[in-house]
């Protein structure tokens, strides 16, 4: 597997990440808050470096497993 030192150089180079986001959520009146979010700040380095190295990071994961049509309580948004 390559590391980001492999890449040679990123500056201006698309880079997709899968990133293990699937992090438990606590939805109540007030909202939605993600009740441990160790996952995000283990990606976050990587992330972090390859953008800082000029990469266009683009960052793909999924919440839950929803059939057929998408569900609010399966959103990223409270990740992002």
């Amino acid at each position: 597997m390559k590391t980001i030192d492999d890449l040679g150089d990123l500056r201006g180079r698309r880079v997709l990440v899968r990133s293990d986001l699937n992090v438990p959520l606590e939805h109540d009146d007030a909202g939605t808050r993600i009740t441990d979010d160790g996952r995000v700040r283990a990606s976050a380095p990587v992330i972090r470096r390859l953008s800082e190295a000029g990469a266009r990071v683009v960052v793909m994961s999924h919440l839950g497993r929803p059939k057929g049509a998408p569900e609010a309580k399966n959103s990223l948004n409270p990740v992002a």
